[in-house]
C-alpha cells in the first residue's frame, strides 16, 4: 500500500521512470474520473427526466379523471393535445399600450380553455368546469416542465457539454419540487379543494360572512356592507370553482360612480426560506400576482383618484401556494383579518373602502356559511398531508440498535 502511495506521489525509490509512471497514472485518473462523474451526471438527469415524466402522465390522468369517468380514445386525444396549447406574448419593443395587449391575450386564453372544457366535459355545471380549466393549467405547466428538461438532456447526449449538464444537475431540485407541487396542485383544483392561493378570497369570504354577495360579472362577485362604521365594499373571485376573477376592472366601473376612500388587497405572497408559513405582514401597494393586467387596472384607478393603498400578505412557500392549503395558512386567516381591520379604522378619509381578496378561489365560496364546506375539505387535506409525512418519517427511520 505504501509502495503504491509513493508511485502516485512521487516519492518512489525508482527516480525517474517513477515519476513518469506517477504521472501517467494521474493523467488516467483524471481522465476516467471526470467520465465517472459525467456518466453519473447523465444517470442522475435521466432518471429525473423519467420522474417527471412519470409526474406529467400522473396530473394528465387526473385531468382526464374529472373529464370523464371512462374516457374513449377521442377524448383522451384531445386531452393530450391541449397539453401542448401555448400563448404567445405581445411584442414588447413598444411599451406603449402592452397592458391592453396582455389583457386580450389574456382574455382569449380564458375563452380557448372555456370552449375546450365545454367540449370534451359537456355534462360538467360551471363550477366543475372552472375546477376543470384550473387543473388543466397546472397539468400544461407540468408538462412544459417536463419536455423543457427532456430538451437539455438531449441537447447534452448531443453536444457532450459537461458544463451544461453541471448546470441542469444544480437546478433539478428546485425543478423537482415545483414538479411535485404541481401535480398535488392539479389534483386540488382538479377536484375543487382550497388551494395556499386561496387565502386571499377566504379573507374576504370571512369578512362578507352572512351579507348577501352581488355578481359584478361571471367571474367576480361583490358584497356591500356596513363594516367597522365603514361603508365597505368587497370584491372577490366567483366562487367555489376555480377563478381568479377580474377585481380590477370591477373597481374601474365602481370608480366611475362612487368615491373611493381607500384600497386594500390581501393575497398570498412567496416566503423567504427561514421565514415561517403563516406570517403576515402588512404594506402599502397592490399585493398581487400574475401578469400584472388586473395590478395595473387598480393602480391606475389608486393614481387617477389619488386613493391610498394598503396591503396585507400571508406568507407561504412557492410550493405551498399551488398545493391543498397547508393549516399554517389557514390559522394565519384571523391575524390577517385584524390587519385589516386596522387598515379600516386608519382611515378617515370620506368613500367607500375597497377590500378585494386576490388568489384564486377554487374550493371557496362566497361568503362564511359556504366557508363551513371549505373547512370540512381543509382539515381534511390537512389530515391527509400529516399522513403522509408521518409514513415518510417511518419510512427513512434508521434503528439505532437492532
Amino acid at each position: 500500500m505504501v509502495d503504491i502511495l509513493n508511485i502516485l506521489t512521487g516519492q518512489s525509490d525508482g527516480g525517474i521512470i517513477g515519476q513518469i509512471i506517477s504521472f501517467i497514472i494521474f493523467i488516467l485518473f483524471l481522465s476516467f474520473y471526470t467520465r465517472i462523474m459525467v456518466q453519473q451526471t447523465m444517470m442522475k438527469l435521466e432518471q429525473s427526466a423519467s420522474e417527471l415524466e412519470k409526474l406529467a402522465t400522473k396530473a394528465e390522468n387526473e385531468v382526464t379523471k374529472k373529464i370523464s369517468k371512462n374516457p374513449d380514445k377521442k377524448t383522451r386525444k384531445n386531452i393530450k393535445r391541449f397539453l401542448e396549447f401555448y400563448a404567445i406574448p405581445p411584442v414588447n419593443l413598444d411599451p406603449y399600450g402592452i397592458v391592453k395587449k396582455y389583457d386580450h391575450i389574456q382574455n382569449l386564453e380564458k375563452q380557448r380553455f372555456n370552449y375546450f372544457v365545454s367540449q370534451v366535459a359537456p355534462d360538467a355545471n360551471s363550477e366543475e368546469r372552472a375546477n376543470i380549466v384550473m387543473g388543466l393549467s397546472g397539468a400544461i405547466q407540468l408538462y412544459e416542465i417536463k419536455k423543457v428538461v427532456r430538451h437539455f438532456i438531449e441537447l447534452i447526449k448531443k453536444t457532450k457539454s459537461v458544463n451544461l449538464a453541471f448546470i441542469i444537475q444544480m437546478q433539478l431540485p428546485f425543478i423537482e419540487r415545483i414538479a411535485k407541487a404541481l401535480l398535488k396542485g392539479t389534483e386540488a383544483l382538479t377536484n375543487g379543494w382550497p388551494i395556499g392561493d386561496g387565502v386571499g378570497p377566504y379573507v374576504a369570504a370571512s369578512i362578507i360572512g352572512k351579507d348577501k354577495v352581488e355578481i359584478a360579472d361571471e367571474e367576480t362577485v361583490v358584497c356591500r356592507k356596513n363594516y367597522r362604521k365603514k361603508d365597505v365594499i368587497i370584491i372577490k373571485a366567483k366562487g367555489p370553482g376555480g377563478r381568479t376573477g377580474n377585481p380590477g376592472k370591477v373597481l374601474e366601473q365602481i370608480a366611475k360612480k362612487e368615491k373611493i376612500a381607500k384600497i386594500i388587497t390581501v393575497d398570498a405572497a412567496a416566503k423567504l426560506e427561514g421565514e415561517r408559513t403563516g406570517d403576515t405582514a402588512e404594506g402599502i401597494g397592490v399585493a398581487m400576482g400574475g401578469l400584472g393586467v388586473e395590478r395595473y387596472e387598480i393602480e391606475e384607478v389608486a393614481v387617477k383618484n389619488k386613493i391610498p393603498l394598503d396591503s396585507v400578505i400571508i406568507k407561504m412557500g412557492q410550493e405551498e401556494a399551488i398545493m391543498p392549503m397547508p393549516k399554517d395558512v389557514i390559522d394565519a386567516v384571523p391575524e390577517a383579518i385584524e390587519l385589516v381591520n386596522e387598515a379600516i379604522d386608519r382611515t378617515h378619509e370620506k368613500g367607500k373602502i375597497i377590500i378585494i381578496g386576490v388568489g384564486n378561489t377554487c374550493g371557496i365560496g362566497n361568503d362564511a356559511k359556504s366557508l363551513e364546506k371549505s373547512d370540512e375539505i381543509i382539515k381534511e387535506n390537512i389530515r391527509k398531508i400529516e399522513r403522509e409525512e408521518k409514513e415518510k418519517k417511518k419510512k427513512f427511520k434508521i434503528p439505532l440498535f437492532e
